[in-house]
C-alpha cells in the first residue's frame, strides 16, 4: 500500500509532520483516498481512525476526488451582490451538483470561494483557473457545455 504512496518518505515518519503528509497527498491526487489513509496510518505509525479524524477536522482536505473541471464560484462582495447565489442555483440545476459536490461523471466539481480578485467582472467563477465573467445564464449555459464536449 505505501509503495502506491511512496513519495511520503520526502515528510518522513514523524506524526507532527502528519499534516505536511497529508498536504502531499492532496497536492499530487486532488484529494486523500481510503488508499491514502491507510498508507498515511502505516507511514506515521497511527490508525487510519486517527488520520480520519484529523482529516474531517481541517477543513482544506478534500475526501471525494475532485471533477476534471473545478468550478471555482466567486462569493466576494461585488460577486454577491451581483448574483452569486443565482450562479450558483444555475450551476446546480445544469449540472445537479452543489457546493463542495463532484457530479456522478467525474467531470465537474463546484466549491465557493471567498473572492477571484476580479470584481469589476461581476459576477464571476473560474473553471480550472481560467476566469470567466459577467455571467447571466446564457453564457453559463454556453460556457458549461464548452467544457461538456471537451470529454
Amino acid at each position: 500500500m505505501l509503495s502506491e504512496f511512496s513519495y511520503l518518505e520526502e515528510i518522513g515518519h514523524e506524526k507532527g509532520d502528519l499534516i505536511k503528509g497529508l498536504q502531499l497527498i492532496q497536492q499530487k491526487e486532488g484529494y486523500v483516498s481510503d488508499d491514502a489513509i491507510r498508507a498515511v496510518a502505516e507511514n506515521f505509525g497511527m490508525s487510519p481512525a486517527e488520520v480520519e479524524g484529523v482529516l474531517t477536522f481541517y477543513a482544506q482536505f478534500k475526501r471525494v476526488k475532485p471533477g476534471r473541471f473545478q468550478i471555482s464560484s466567486c462569493d466576494g462582495t461585488a460577486c454577491h451582490i451581483k448574483g452569486t447565489p443565482l450562479i450558483q442555483q444555475w450551476i446546480t440545476a445544469e449540472l445537479g451538483i452543489k457546493d463542495g459536490e463532484t457530479d456522478a461523471e467525474g467531470r465537474f466539481s463546484l466549491q465557493t470561494v471567498a473572492c477571484l480578485g476580479c470584481c469589476s467582472l461581476a459576477p464571476v467563477m473560474a473553471i480550472n483557473g481560467r476566469v470567466y465573467g459577467k455571467l447571466d445564464r446564457r453564457n453559463l449555459v454556453k460556457i458549461l457545455n464548452e467544457y461538456r464536449k471537451m470529454d
